[in-house]
């Protein structure tokens, strides 16, 4: 008789799945051929959608599975490894989506005794799954409904005990917004609805506490690459976001004009200096901080007018609830940021929402006379409208691709998103690389699966004139997020390493005993993404999928320059098919039989 063949080092070999119906759970093994293929994280999630979701499911039915993923390198010493990745079918693009966050709740997560934890069903009335070494159940929550997710989280925690991380959704996911988020430690996964995935449970929370740690197959090899890791993690590639964060950026976006303005009808700002982070670094009180098991410490948190404790701040909701909206006015800024953080509310694609409202608003499409692009206190009215699904709010709550539908009279021509999910903060007609990949991108628009803005600003080639160098490196840009977001390990640690692929495969192979190369993870990476496409494929997606708004291939920009910006839809129809080709794809994006055949997607029995 053969003996039950060991997980990898860094693996538990299984994930809980959750029906919340009823509260039973069930074991899915995870044979080690699977884990070496998909890793964890975004990739091993992809793999449990095609596993676990039925096709055609709406995302907000009870069939439809959410998945907490964790990875090998979680519970590691390496320098920004306490990450998980949230995974469903996007209630935003009708697609695949998965966002990423970092936590004591991937650390406690993982230490369950699961490399994912699935939930699916939807439970009878509030509800909070609480899991342990022990296994799960549903306890009663109905005192938390209507709570914001800090406050949910700490009721929780006062309840069960400080030894448990809790991950949770606020007003918005409880009303499915299509844009809600979830919530743990004061930051979010969010983009594409997962808070709202997880209200349509009545799941408002999810509660769990730490057992042991699987084994490592390199110890002492794992600690001297953490070593190692985290002194490189001090360098100068790093540097600017230790200083400043990420609003280090607002400035210099804007000044090679390629910071979205006004609902993307212009790329600068006049009023970006009053929300730059060197200017309001000196007029606030900051405190930097730092996520579990980081040494980065990117988060910089400010002060808000009037006290009522800090606001986490980025670029992108500065960029979203700014420049977008045309508000220069910091303090309304913070407040709308933080007015997100207590709804439960994803900055990016409020944001976006919000400004094609402004312009419908201004274009008469809507009657909203009081929402207008600059207006602070119309901005936060109209957060509070969405995250209650109130007036206005009720419409906006569908997000930008389907509050167009709804209105009709043309408003799809400058709804701003791809697939349905809201764009970044990058101008594509200034970065025609990232155009690319926020074109192509399996999630829809987004700066996290696809960082070609980096080649774009690179200057090995004109960013303002698209062509086959910007697919190529799009493609590879996407592929690295790939597998970063699989290990997984924070993008800003890019920089810290000189030769990605052999040194990625060294951490793996010291962390799981396998005898992995550069040249298998690069593989690996491309089969993440090629079974992501096909996960949309089963959904629905088609090649008109791939493109951009209207409004970047009809309207043109002129830059701070002078220099006029445009982006053709032959010249993107162009980049799209070059990087067809080069992902071994036809003209209709379909993959080869071989490339599917190494997928490994047979079923795997509950």
């Amino acid at each position: 008789m053969l003996g039950v063949q060991s997980p990898p080092g860094g693996y538990f070999g299984n994930a809980l799945v959750v029906d919340v119906s009823d509260g039973s759970a069930e074991t899915l093994p995870l044979p080690s051929d699977v884990l070496r293929a998909y890793l964890g994280g975004v990739g091993l999630g992809t793999w449990l959608m095609h596993q676990l979701a039925p096709p055609g499911a709406d995302p907000l039915s009870p069939e439809a599975p959410l998945a907490f993923v964790f990875s090998p390198l979680v519970g590691t010493p390496l320098t920004t490894s306490a990450k998980f990745a949230v995974v469903a079918k996007s209630p935003l693009t009708g697609m695949l989506t998965d966002a990423l966050a970092s936590s004591h709740f991937a650390i406690a997560g993982k230490l369950t005794g699961h490399d994912a934890i699935v939930v699916r069903g939807a439970c009878e009335r509030p509800s909070a799954l609480v899991i342990d070494a022990d296994g799960a159940r549903l306890v009663d929550a109905e005192d938390l409904w209507g709570l914001s997710a800090q406050d949910a989280e700490d009721r929780l925690r006062e309840r069960l005990g400080k030894s448990w991380r809790v991950a949770s959704i606020g007003p918005a996911g409880e009303n499915q917004v299509r844009y809600a988020t979830v919530s743990h430690d004061g930051r979010h996964a969010g983009r594409g609805g997962l808070g709202a995935v997880m209200g349509s449970k009545l799941l408002k929370a999810i509660a769990v506490r730490p057992g042991p740690r699987p084994g490592l197959a390199d110890q002492p090899r794992v600690v001297g690459l953490a070593r190692e890791l985290r002194e490189r993690s001090f360098g100068p590639a790093t540097a600017k976001y230790r200083e400043m964060g990420t609003l280090a950026n607002l400035l210099a976006f804007n000044e090679i004009s390629t910071l979205p303005t006004r609902n993307f009808q212009e790329a600068t700002f006049d009023g970006a200096p009053a929300l730059a982070a060197e200017n309001l670094a000196e007029a606030r009180t900051v405190a930097r901080d730092s996520c579990a098991s980081c040494s980065i410490g990117c988060e910089h948190i400010y002060k808000k007018a009037g006290g009522g404790g800090g606001v986490r701040v980025e670029y992108e909701n500065v960029f979203a609830l700014g420049p977008l909206c045309g508000v220069s006015d910091a303090d309304s800024v913070l407040a709308a940021s933080s007015r997100c953080d207590e709804l439960g509310l994803d900055t990016i694609s409020a944001g976006g929402t919000i400004a094609w409202a402004m312009e419908c608003a201004e274009r008469g499409l809507i009657d909203a006379p009081w929402l207008r692009f600059g207006d602070g206190d119309a901005l936060l009215r109209a957060l509070d409208e969405i995250g209650n699904r109130t007036g206005l709010g009720d419409l906006l709550a569908e997000g930008s691709r389907n509050a167009a539908t709804i209105v009709g009279h043309g408003a799809d021509a400058f709804a701003v998103h791809v697939k349905g999910l809201e764009l970044p903060g990058y101008e594509p007609r200034t970065l025609q690389a990232m155009a690319l990949g926020l074109a192509v991108n399996a999630r829809g628009a987004d700066h996290n699966r696809s960082g070609a803005y980096e080649a774009d600003l690179s200057g090995r080639f004109d960013r303002l004139s698209g062509g086959s160098p910007h697919a190529a490196a799009a493609l590879d840009t996407e592929d690295r997020a790939a597998v970063m977001d699989s290990m997984i390990l924070c993008k800003f640690l890019r920089g810290v390493f000189t030769e990605p692929w052999p040194e990625w495969a060294g951490l793996m192979s010291a962390v799981a005993g396998w005898d992995l190369t550069g040249e298998e993870l690069h593989a690996t990476a491309k089969r993440i993404v090629l079974a992501k496409r096909m996960f949309n494929l089963r959904e629905g997606w088609t090649p008109a999928d791939d493109t951009l708004p209207p409004r970047f291939l009809s309207e043109s920009l002129e830059m701070a320059s002078g220099r006029p910006a445009s982006l053709s839809a032959e010249t993107l129809r162009g980049m799209v098919t070059s990087y067809y080709g080069l992902r071994g794809l036809d003209a209709d994006g379909q993959p080869s039989d071989e490339a599917l055949a190494d997928l490994h997607l047979e079923p795997v029995a509950v």
